[in-house]
């Protein structure tokens, strides 16, 4: 064999390998387990339940939180 077919023969194979590798690439991908999100529904709300605590210990400037918290004891008692 002459070098320039040994020479194509190298190009071709290392063409090759690289779509190899490529393929490989996506089949790791694809054998990933599929990404889940889980929801868990509270029966409380951690935010509301902080606040109030803060609430206890200092009194707010204006009652911005004081309205909000005023719906989600409205909604607490839909649901109930």
């Amino acid at each position: 064999m002459d070098s320039k077919s040994l020479e194509e023969k190298l190009a071709g194979q290392l063409a090759e390998s690289e779509i190899e590798f490529e393929d490989a690439a996506e089949d790791a991908r694809k054998r990933l387990p599929v990404k889940t999100e889980i929801r868990i529904q509270a029966l409380i709300d951690p935010v509301v339940e902080e606040t109030r605590r803060y609430r206890q210990m200092a009194e707010e400037v204006d009652a911005r939180y004081k309205r909000y918290d005023e719906l989600v004891d409205q909604s607490k008692d839909i649901q109930e």
